[in-house]
């Protein structure tokens, strides 16, 4: 008796509820699969704009995908509360009704709330709490998708075969825009204009959907003109993001471009041209060479070889201009990572001719690639190691300063080879020289820190370093400099009373140590 009144009960709700045919049902799936890319994508963006903007990366990552998972994780459970006390027919319409005003929602603010996080941080504004309003803003709303399409194609095919069918895609999508947004999307169009993309796919879903739901069809030509809007108005946040970031630096910018590893910059008032990485200064045509000819010639100077040279970073040629001055050198080999880097130091006239077309020596090998993985892969050893990497910021960038890496390096080293690298500035990082210096004493190399003034930076560390105790007071400068001299080579390794080692932690691979001593007070 029981059992006939649950089959009675079944088919009622069955006649009363949108029986589904499978191009509906399909549109579902893919609206799951939409929804999941463009929201991974989303979190990617605010992390990866947010880091841009402040440089901590782990905190910008922790804030825009741990608090979006968070938010979607409430949007979830809010997603109980939509028609509670329908059933059938008009629960499925709500349901179906709801997805549509959450995706006409998430639409406009996944285009607008990245540019005015910009707008934000150019004005000054507080950036952390503009981040975690806006992941938790667009996350809750994300959070509601998922459970409403499952519970519309539930009524149909079960709660087992609803779930299978929406997390399969769900989670696809998920690979789709995490891997679609650094390879394709950020490099080819830029960031606001994939922010205006990404918020243009929900509401082109709505027409989809709506085209075959016949109670939705009005909403679905909102879709398509909201849809059609933000894919027109993309090209228009250029020059709007690029009047922005105009206002972040004191000269005028004559060249910018996004790389799927960083934001690279070009500005120029007068003769001086300004190197920018991800907002950070890299160089100054004004006074680099006191910076390049201090990284470069000390360890130059302090080996009786010198015909085989490894230079990490420095894509900007201007330590291979320094290199190249020494008549002994055979072969240099560049590891850059990005190689958009090399293509502007390459084509700009003034860094061309600043660097007396360096790149282009025949001497010169250039590898475009992560120097972490491919310099202790060389076949050949090296009396030169040089290390001009960004300072270690980012945990993605300390590994390059950690005691794993120095040890695979040193496989690439000469018995009397030596090793140097740049080691952030003295003053504002006094413990950032002082853990480079203990890491490479850990690995077993005599270490000599040294530092050079260079008015663009103020005091700059380096940290030379090789497998015996090196004879400062022999070394000899043999080529033309502009700014170094041999007594101010032997002096430079008489550090400054405020400058003091020791006290400080290894920096190694799972504790990234030296991205704190980067950020402490001084820099505030």
């Amino acid at each position: 008796m029981e059992g006939n009144n649950f089959s009675d009960i079944s088919k009622n709700t069955t006649s009363n509820s949108l029986c589904l045919n499978s191009v509906q049902r399909k549109l579902l799936l893919i609206a799951a699969a939409v929804s999941s890319g463009c929201g991974l994508a989303v979190e990617l963006l605010l992390g990866t704009l947010a880091s841009y903007l402040v440089g901590n990366q782990a905190l910008a990552y922790g804030i825009a995908v741990g608090g979006f998972l968070a938010a979607m994780g409430a949007g979830s459970y809010l997603s109980q509360f939509i028609a509670p006390n329908l059933e059938g027919r008009f629960l499925q319409r709500k349901l179906l009704l709801a997805f549509v005003g959450v995706e006409l929602a998430i639409a406009p603010l996944t285009a607008l709330l990245p540019l005015g996080l910009f707008a934000l941080f150019v004005v000054n504004g507080q950036l952390w709490l503009g981040l975690f309003l806006v992941t938790i803003s667009l996350g809750i709303l994300a959070g509601l998708e998922v459970p409403i399409l499952t519970r519309v194609l539930e009524m149909q095919e079960g709660v087992r075969e609803a779930l299978a069918g929406v997390l399969a895609l769900d989670y696809l999508g998920a690979l789709f825009g995490s891997l679609a947004f650094p390879v394709i999307l950020l490099p080819m169009c830029g960031m606001f204009p994939t922010a205006f993309i990404l918020g243009a796919l929900p509401a082109l879903m709505v027409f989809a959907i709506g085209q075959n739901f016949s109670h939705l069809r009005g909403w679905s030509y909102v879709g398509l003109v909201l849809g059609i809007l933000l894919l027109t108005l993309a090209p228009a946040t250029i020059p709007l993001s690029n009047n922005l970031e105009n206002n972040l630096y004191s000269a005028p910018i004559i060249k910018r471009v996004q790389s799927p590893y960083q934001r690279i910059v070009l500005t120029r008032r007068g003769k001086d041209v300004r190197l920018f990485l991800n907002g950070d200064l890299q160089l100054s045509t004004v006074d680099e060479y006191r910076y390049h000819e201090g990284l470069v010639h000390p360890a130059m100077s302090a080996t009786p070889s010198k015909k085989q040279v490894l230079v990490l970073g420095a894509g900007d040629g201007m330590a291979l201009r320094e290199v190249l001055k020494w008549k002994e050198v055979e072969h240099v080999v560049l590891i850059e990572l990005d190689p958009e880097v090399v293509k502007i130091a390459s084509r700009h006239p003034q860094l061309k001719a600043l660097s007396n077309n360096a790149l282009e020596d025949s001497r010169v090998e250039i590898i475009n690639a992560d120097a972490f993985l491919r310099a202790p892969t060389l076949k050949d050893n090296f009396d030169v190691i040089i290390a001009d990497f960004p300072d270690p910021d980012q945990d993605a960038i300390a590994k390059l300063y950690s005691e794993g890496f120095y040890r695979r390096l040193l496989t690439r080293l000469t018995d009397t080879g030596v090793l140097v690298t740049q080691a952030s500035s003295s003053f504002f990082a006094p413990k950032v020289i002082a853990c480079i210096a203990a890491t490479l004493s850990e690995v077993g190399l005599k270490v000599n820190p040294y530092t050079v003034n260079v008015p663009s930076f103020g005091p700059w560390g380096f940290v030379l370093a090789s497998r015996h105790q090196l004879n400062l007071d022999k070394m000899q400068l043999a080529v033309e400099t502009r700014f170094l001299t041999e007594p101010i080579l032997h002096n430079l390794f008489e550090l400054p009373k405020d400058i003091q080692l020791g006290n400080v932690e290894i920096n190694r691979l799972s504790h990234p140590v030296i991205v704190r001593y980067q950020t402490q007070a001084r820099w505030n």
